[in-house]
């Protein structure tokens, strides 16, 4: 009877210590045990993923979830950021990457509402090129003239500031250039003819929006080319939805001329970038007084900056001069 007695014994231990192990488990992984069944959320997947993103730049995401078939199940994601890279939305999963230069691997997090079940992606913070043509030699430039640049007074070019075939400038100082200035010399030469052929790049686009009125003041804008055959105008703000692409292209082409408002400001959103933003203007341009402008301007003659008017962007003129009046500032976008 004693040896009965013991030898069952440790079959039953075996047996507790095996559901303990197993409980044990469970708890750790803060998950039942199996699989739950069709039509309960068993993954979640976050896109899109992995994704390049510059400086600051934003990022939609989106979190899916799956059962064990496959099939879309709903729930309400809780976004997170596990290690750096950014910041993020804990309810929209809008990401906005860091200034930190880097690949940040499974950064961002989607988790159900226990935080049992997460999803993640990778996101590499990087200096992209902008979007369009390439401007060559022509990208340290806040100003390119063919003839010559005048500015009044308290004007300040945050660029490189260049004049060929012509060779003067005029008011700098007290006008003030930070980058450097190169006068009728090979370089400014070299950047002129870049200017040229990403000026005929973008007016050989093709035209995928006709602007009617041709004032685009007012309006909210998705990413596209748009065309006007003479001139075009902003009044009042335009608004540039860059629909959560830091790559979005905006194009403006115009047979003739540009010209802003007073006040007028260029207003991008969602994304948009002043470097992805373009406007190639057949004959001259001008921007009216305290104008906020955002982006490239190519023009094939002459650009006019009056008083306080500011750019983020660029002044390139292939023929004409580029004149500023008092307290404008150009600064590469």
């Amino acid at each position: 009877m004693l040896r009965t007695l013991t030898t069952s014994r440790p079959a039953r231990l075996i047996a507790i210590v095996s559901f303990a192990a197993l409980l044990a488990t469970a708890c750790e992984h803060n998950l039942p045990l199996g699989a739950p069944p069709a039509g309960q959320l068993l993954a979640i997947t976050v896109t899109p993923n992995p994704v390049t993103l510059p400086p600051n730049g934003p990022q939609q995401f989106v979190a899916v979830g799956t059962d064990i078939n496959g099939a879309v199940v709903a729930f309400t994601p809780t976004w997170s950021v596990v290690a750096s890279g950014g910041a993020i939305n804990a309810s929209s999963g809008l990401f906005t990457a860091g200034a930190t230069l880097a690949t940040f691997p499974s950064t961002v997090r989607a988790c159900n509402s226990t935080g049992f079940l997460c999803g993640f992606a990778t996101v590499t913070v990087a200096n992209t090129p902008p979007i369009g043509p390439s401007l060559g030699t022509a990208q340290t430039y806040g100003i390119l003239a063919g003839s010559t640049v005048t500015c009044v007074t308290g004007g300040t070019i945050n660029a490189d500031v260049g004049v060929s075939p012509g060779s003067t400038t005029t008011g700098f100082p007290p006008c003030t250039i930070t980058g450097a200035t190169h006068l009728a010399d090979a370089t400014a030469a070299t950047a002129q003819n870049d200017l040229t052929t990403a000026y005929n790049a973008l007016a050989g686009l093709a035209c995928g929006t006709t602007v009617t009125p041709a004032d685009i003041g007012g309006r909210t804008l998705p990413p596209g080319v748009y065309c006007v055959a003479t001139s075009l105008g902003v009044t009042g703000t335009v608004t540039l939805d860059g629909q959560g692409d830091a790559n979005a292209l905006f194009v403006f082409q115009m047979g003739s001329t540009l010209t802003t408002g007073t006040s007028a400001n260029i207003a991008l959103i969602n994304g948009a970038q002043a470097k992805n933003v373009w406007w190639q203007v057949g004959s001259s341009a001008t921007l009216g007084t305290g104008t906020m402008f955002r982006g490239n301007i190519l023009a094939l003659t002459s650009i006019t900056l009056v008083d306080n008017a500011t750019m983020l962007g660029r002044a390139l003129a292939r023929n004409g001069a580029v004149s500023l009046g008092t307290n404008n500032t150009i600064t590469l976008p």
